[in-house]
């Protein structure tokens, strides 16, 4: 327990359950919502960005990473209906209420063409710079 403790601190990832807190005397930070999802092999990790985050033509920058219990990257999902990859990844909204977005993973630890192992990962949101990070679990179907 110790040992994945240290490895997410070492990387800064940090676990929030209700978002990120401003800091005092901070006007409150625009809203980024992570819904929870039961991983699977492939798997959809929806993500809602507040109106506030594209005021004046504003362009936020995302980026989306999994790791493994050692704070080793495993993949960069990709923009659902896009095909980019979610890395610094400026999006766009039409509406100043917000817009939903869906990150997609194969499953597939990146540059080995591997399926991920059964247990636990980590995957990061950052917005301009805001982290939002949820565990999650891969459970590979019986062979």
């Amino acid at each position: 327990m110790r040992r994945i403790a240290w490895a997410m601190l070492g990387l800064g990832l940090w676990v929030l359950e209700g978002g990120v807190e401003p800091a005092a005397g901070q006007d409150p930070q625009p809203t980024i919502e992570l819904q929870h999802n039961r991983f699977n092999p492939v798997t959809t990790i929806p993500f809602k960005l507040s109106g506030q985050l594209f005021l004046k033509g504003h362009r936020p920058v995302v980026s989306l990473r999994i790791y493994n219990v050692l704070a080793q990257l495993v993949a960069i999902p990709v923009l659902r209906g896009s095909g980019k990859a979610l890395d610094s990844l400026a999006l766009t909204c039409p509406t100043q209420l917000g817009c939903a977005y869906s990150a997609y993973w194969d499953g597939f630890v990146a540059n080995t063409g591997k399926p991920a192992a059964s247990g636990v990962y980590i995957y990061q949101l950052v917005v301009d710079g805001q982290r939002v990070t949820k565990k999650i679990l891969v459970k590979q179907p019986p062979q």
